[in-house]
């Protein structure tokens, strides 16, 4: 091989080589631009287009870096883009922000009642439900991980036509085809452009549920009435939803392993207005941002609805205080799921488990207290075989307790214990 031919293959490789440098140095970008400008959804599209082209070098690279297009509720769109080409559509007089990608994470038979929203009243007794008829034909849209179709809180019998108003759609995909929607699960829609292929894999291609937060949430809002319900025997009583007979629209934009990327939350929040939801719910959070979208959600008659989060740093801690939203935290509740603990003198104390197994409590085990529920402890008091009595461990106690006592279980049945009291 001669001087020049090896340089004109040098050179070749470098050419070659340069759009993969390119892609690789490109990150999820959002462009947020406001209220829309014009009525036609393929006019705010082109819009979109004409932006992205200026910051390419050819058309066909400048479509193929778009991830999602916002054109019903409001302008924006979603984009790979390197720094250099974000600071330069930021430049754009119609552009309102620029921002990276970021994510938003996910956060009983006896709720509704003890708020008072009781569902079977006596007819001459009137309640909030009653008078709002239940929810019928309200269409809330859930924006979170998905549904299980086949719960049977998401059962239609009885349910009359779907509300001529309504334009959402039923999106196929992996285990979910469109009989999987019906007259109470009135629309179905999942976005998984922008995740990353290892996540996929860990999920449903479709709108269908693996994580089970979507389906409780949706259950918790709108789920119908079902009999004999109970977690392991406790709680056994009637689930449904604090609007029964209202309908339901999914949006996934939630995965296992991949958050809730604002990328695809907002793609939601802009289908479900266009789809024609009445209220929006997002049992979401993310710490430092907000959704755009939602004022315009909101500019447009919809109620949005979000969760107040799991999180501290301390108690009456929310999350989600735009004020142009309802925000929903949790609160006690009037029961328990009391224990009692027998000890091997004799004396008994009463404690709270979800777990209960009568078999288990004629063989007492030994108790050993290592004080903490850390590693190092539990290794040093030899806590194999034996019911383990310990205080919080250091590490747990900046966690919420949702977090702190899975992580102490997991910790002790590690260590071989055979029980567990956590003070």
């Amino acid at each position: 091989m001669n001087s020049k031919t090896a340089l004109c293959g040098a050179l070749l490789l470098l050419v070659a080589l340069l759009p993969l440098s390119a892609s690789a140095s490109s990150k999820l970008y959002i462009v947020y631009m406001g209220e829309k400008k014009h009525d036609d959804p393929s006019l705010v599209i082109a819009s979109h287009h004409d932006i992205l082209i200026s910051v390419f070098e050819s058309k066909d690279e400048a479509l193929r870096s778009k991830v999602y297009s916002y054109k019903h509720g409001f302008s924006g769109f979603a984009a790979m883009l390197t720094k250099s080409q974000a600071e330069a559509i930021a430049r754009f007089p119609e552009v309102v922000t620029v921002k990276r990608n970021t994510f938003h994470e996910t956060h009983t038979t006896r709720s509704w009642d003890f708020l008072g929203l009781q569902h079977n009243q006596p007819p001459q007794q009137p309640g909030l439900l009653k008078q709002a008829k239940y929810g019928e034909d309200v269409i809330v849209g859930v924006i979170d991980s998905g549904i299980w179709p086949e719960s049977r809180s998401f059962d239609d019998n009885g349910y009359g036509p779907v509300p001529a108003r309504w334009k959402g759609k039923c999106q196929t995909g992996q285990e979910f085809n469109s009989t999987s929607c019906n007259r109470k699960i009135i629309g179905a829609r999942w976005y998984g452009r922008g995740i990353s292929a290892e996540v996929l894999k860990r999920n449903y291609n479709s709108p269908r549920d693996i994580h089970g937060h979507g389906t409780h949430v949706a259950s918790t809002i709108a789920g119908r009435e079902v009999q004999r319900v109970s977690y392991g025997g406790l709680g056994m009583g009637v689930a449904r939803g604090g609007a029964p007979c209202a309908r339901l629209g999914i949006y996934k934009a939630c995965w296992v392993g991949g958050g809730c990327p604002d990328a695809a939350v907002l793609a939601a929040i802009d289908d479900a207005i266009y789809d024609g939801v009445d209220v929006l719910s997002l049992s979401i959070a993310g710490v430092g941002h907000e959704l755009p979208g939602t004022l315009h959600a909101v500019q447009r008659g919809i109620s949005v609805v979000f969760g107040g989060g799991n999180d501290g740093p301390v108690p009456q801690t929310i999350s989600n205080t735009i004020p142009w939203v309802t925000t929903v935290a949790a609160s006690t509740i009037d029961r328990s799921f009391p224990t009692l603990i027998s000890l091997g003198n004799k004396e008994q104390l009463v404690g709270q488990s979800l777990h209960y197994n009568a078999s288990v409590s004629s063989d007492f085990k030994e108790l050993v207290y290592p004080e903490s529920c850390d590693a190092r402890s539990l290794e040093l008091s030899n806590v194999t075989g034996k019911t383990v009595l310990c205080y919080q461990p250091a590490a747990a106690k900046s966690m919420p307790p949702q977090q702190a006592l899975p992580m102490v279980i997991n910790l002790t049945t590690m260590a071989g214990a055979k029980g567990l009291i956590f003070a």
